[in-house]
């Protein structure tokens, strides 16, 4: 009654023979066909290198030569997020006429909790942000993966509310 263990432990060892010879010869196969290229060389094809139009490494915030951008705070890109990684920080105006009024101040963006769903992308009604295609965000510091995504002294464009 012991023989059927034994039986299915060979049956198993040549199985994984036969399945190790099946990608040795697919390797051999690559290995004798250089012209057939199935991987890029990164990262010695940085400046050539092609992602896919799809692709998504992070949020950003285009700004036009004027240094303004799209983005009204109305903070739907914030209640969007899954998991916080925007947030928008809000400070007071004065108009001409000397209401106050609510502007964007910062838009803060935690690279680090990003899962790269393109929720907030989608949510945003006026086009403010957008997604880019980098993608190489190894740093040593957890802090450099915070960023602020408006410029500095920036506006909001006229036209746009």
């Amino acid at each position: 009654m012991k023989i059927v263990p034994v039986k299915k432990y060979i049956s198993d060892v040549f199985g994984a023979i036969k399945s190790l010879a099946t990608g040795m010869k697919r390797t051999m196969y690559y290995f004798t066909h250089h012209k057939e290229i199935i991987t890029q060389q990164y990262p010695d094809n940085r400046n050539t290198l092609e992602l896919p139009e799809r692709f998504k490494g992070e949020v950003v915030m285009p700004h036009d030569e004027n240094n303004e951008h799209r983005c009204t705070g109305c903070q739907a890109c914030e209640l969007a997020c899954p998991n916080g990684t925007i947030k928008v920080i809000f400070k007071n105006e004065l108009t001409p006429e000397g209401k106050k009024k609510k502007a964007i101040d910062k838009l803060v963006y935690h690279l680090e909790l990003c899962t790269m769903c393109n929720l907030c992308v989608e949510a945003c009604p006026s086009d403010a942000i957008k997604m880019a295609q980098t993608f190489e965000h190894s740093v040593f510091d957890r802090s450099k993966l915070t960023k602020v995504l408006n410029n500095p002294g920036s506006k909001i464009m006229e036209g746009v509310e």
